[in-house]
């Protein structure tokens, strides 16, 4: 894989806050990864007590430190030729990597 190809990293959730984060690849709000979206959801729980709420948003990291959704994370992982088109649905699922 070349790595000047914007590629996924892992599993994402975007949970928005309101506050604003240095390091969050989100302007607004904290960005939890995991291999899998319950990876995420685990790990949030465990720091915070909250569980996954409605305005949460799952996707993924990129190897440019952006969070995107399902379905533009599927054309970058088809892109970087992590998975292939004909194997996927329309969106990427965290299992369509590994």
């Amino acid at each position: 894989m070349n790595n000047k190809i914007e590629y996924i990293l892992c599993a994402a959730i975007h949970y928005n806050d309101g506050k604003e984060y240095t390091f969050s690849p989100t302007q607004i709000g904290y960005v939890v990864c995991g291999k899998r979206h319950g990876d995420c959801m685990e790990t949030r729980f465990a720091l915070t007590g909250k569980p996954t709420g409605d305005n949460d948003r799952e996707g993924f990291l990129t190897s440019k430190n952006r969070f995107v959704n399902r379905t533009e994370a599927l054309q970058i992982a088809i892109k970087a030729e992590q998975v292939k088109a004909e194997d996927c649905s329309s969106k990427l699922l965290s299992e369509d990597l590994y």
